[in-house]
């Protein structure tokens, strides 16, 4: 176990899934250390790449009781992290002086056991250079002396516009990551898997809904002011008149 544990703490009661924090990822990790980031066909029919860092969105309930959930997910950077012992070619490693998980891409034969290793799915396999990656916790960054202090955070971070990520060592007593862990009970994601996962959330705050009857049909409904389908009025364009299709 490191003896500092650098790590990323999310409160999902703040994040409201808008994205930044994976475009700002991967802005800053296709150029730097961690890249480039394969990027295939991204606006076409069938756009696919890699992402060190997704969030994804579900619903949660049952209506009209139904929350919109989101989970930004990235690499763990585990304190027992199982991506480690099954790499036959000692690429994938874990750091002592920091506890930041990486793959060394000069050892990579892309093989995927770490990636079947993970039982987050933190790993992909970069269609171009074929070797597995996964976040840094932006490593070319935060130790970076010729950038401010203030800037020396990973990207993530930086881009949150709720402050929904907090960056810091959760070893550490004092730190900003560890006090919001203790203090609002932060969790570790999947602790029966026995990883020790470094990155901790912290748990959505339950808000009671007050919902009226009438506010669950909408007052405009068409279908409701005459009680049949509406029609547009005779001569009148339509939308096949006004649209190319």
């Amino acid at each position: 176990m490191s003896r500092v544990q650098l790590a990323l703490v999310i409160d999902l009661n703040v994040c409201v899934g808008c994205h930044a924090c994976v475009t700002s990822c991967k802005e800053w990790n296709t150029a730097g250390a961690a890249g480039p980031l394969s990027d295939l066909d991204p606006y076409g029919a069938d756009p696919h790449g890699t992402f060190l860092n997704r969030v994804q969105t579900f619903e949660v309930g049952e209506f009209p009781h139904t929350q919109t959930v989101h989970f930004p997910k990235s690499c763990l950077h585990c304190e027992d992290p199982p991506c480690v012992p099954v790499c036959p070619t000692g690429a994938s490693y874990k750091r002592e002086s920091d506890g930041i998980v990486l793959v060394d891409y000069d050892k990579c034969i892309g093989c995927k056991y770490c990636a079947w290793a993970c039982p987050y799915g933190a790993r992909e396999l970069d269609a171009n250079q074929k070797v597995m990656k996964k976040c840094t916790l932006c490593v070319d960054r935060i130790y970076d002396t010729t950038m401010a202090e203030a800037d020396r955070k990973p990207a993530c971070v930086l881009a949150c516009p709720t402050s929904a990520r907090i960056f810091g060592d959760i070893h550490d007593p004092h730190s900003d990551a560890s006090c919001a862990i203790h203090e609002n009970g932060g969790y570790a994601l999947m602790p029966e898997w026995a990883t020790q996962p470094a990155n901790h959330y912290l748990p959505r705050r339950t808000t009671r809904i007050r919902i009226h009857q009438d506010e669950l049909v909408r007052a405009d409904n068409p279908l409701r002011v005459e009680g049949h389908l509406p029609k547009p009025a005779e001569g009148a364009s339509t939308l096949d008149d006004a649209t190319t299709w």
